[in-house]
């Protein structure tokens, strides 16, 4: 079983960034583990966000964050990223990120196993 352990999150004025991290451990990382970025605010049901394939050759950003998101991941280090600029409070959400091993980039939530605890960001005006 893989733990996945996020961290990054925050209070940040709008237009301001931060960059998420998500650890993960518990077996090989690298080999055709995808990874994604999920968030949910409250009220709302939890919704994709971005997912990178395990080589970080391919990668799947949802439309309403592309532009200002980004996922990358260091295999070496057992952690990918989400980097987010031009945060609005429409982005305030607990992110979450999870894993599945795989040839697909899914962005259906009920595809992915492994979940982190989530952490929140929190977008100011």
């Amino acid at each position: 079983q893989v733990r996945l352990v996020e961290s990054g999150g925050g209070l940040v004025q709008a237009g301001g960034s931060l960059r998420l991290s998500c650890a993960a451990s518990g077996r090989t990382f690298s080999y055709y583990y995808n990874m994604g970025w999920f968030r949910q605010a409250p009220g709302k049901e939890r919704e994709f966000v971005a997912a990178i394939s395990w080589s970080a050759q391919s990668t799947n950003v949802a439309d309403f964050v592309k532009g200002r998101f980004t996922i990358s991941r260091d295999n070496a280090k057992n952690t990918v990223y989400l980097q987010m600029n031009s945060l609005q409070p429409a982005d305030t959400a607990v992110y979450y990120c999870a894993g599945r091993s795989g040839s697909y980039l899914n962005t259906d939530l009920d595809d992915y196993p492994d979940w982190g605890q989530g952490t929140q960001v929190t977008v100011s005006l």
